[in-house]
């Protein structure tokens, strides 16, 4: 039996994903489609931790260009990253696996809170983690929480699902001759502002060569290929 290319994988999950078709809350039927690929994943013996965003409830960059206070429009984001995770805990849960959410924001009442050395050890007890509220400070996006979670607990991978199959040099759903790239360095991705995290989490990972997997997260095996190291995506390296 074919071998999971990573054993310890970091899974970025934008808050949008989890609307599914609609454009705001949190779809049943997606929830359920993602913890049915994540439990597969874990059943061939891969540490899964999960960093999801809350742009489906709540976006802290909106709510402070609409001049609101940009902190405290980032810790709504924060907590709404929070009401994610206990969601997606939940179908996990219903799948099967077990399940920890720890926050960066001390919630005792309905989370951990988040303390590497417990989070390496729930992964190698073949526990699943979530990573909720970013990483506890205004300013900064899921994005740059996954990748510092997932150098800290010293991940092979961040595996990157979007709504679209990889990296392009423009918007496809509006330039329908937008080139997608197979592989990409660290550098390319600042150079040219490729907009796939911000600029803060991709020079963290270009720093601890951490690599990144862009692909399509509808394609319902596709969490699967990429930890098995399947040509999916844009693979982004050094």
């Amino acid at each position: 039996m074919e071998k999971p290319r990573y054993k310890r994988v970091v899974l970025k999950l934008s808050g949008e994903a989890l609307a599914g078709e609609c454009s705001y809350g949190i779809e049943h039927d997606t929830l359920t489609r993602i913890a049915r690929q994540v439990k597969k994943v874990a059943e061939l013996g891969v540490e899964v931790a999960i960093v999801v965003g809350g742009g489906n409830i709540w976006r802290g960059v909106a709510g402070s260009a609409k001049g609101m206070d940009r902190a405290t429009a980032d810790y709504m984001g924060m907590l709404a990253t929070v009401i994610n995770a206990l969601a997606l805990q939940d179908a996990l849960e219903a799948e099967g696996l077990a399940v920890r959410v720890q926050s960066a924001i001390e919630m005792r009442s309905v989370a951990e809170p988040y303390i590497r050395r417990r989070a390496i050890r729930h992964l190698e007890k073949g526990r699943g983690v979530m990573f909720a509220a970013g990483t506890g400070n205004p300013y900064f996006s899921t994005d740059t929480a996954a990748a510092l979670r997932a150098a800290e607990i010293e991940a092979e991978v961040i595996l990157m699902a979007k709504k679209v199959d990889g990296v392009y040099d423009s918007d496809p759903r509006t330039n329908p001759e937008a080139k997608r790239y197979d592989n990409l360095q660290f550098i390319d991705v600042l150079n040219q502002g490729l907009g796939v995290m911000d600029a803060t989490a991709a020079s963290l990972c270009m720093d601890n060569n951490l690599p990144i997997i862009v692909f399509d997260l509808t394609q319902e095996t596709n969490i699967v290929k990429a930890v098995m190291g399947k040509n999916i995506g844009t693979f982004i390296g050094r």
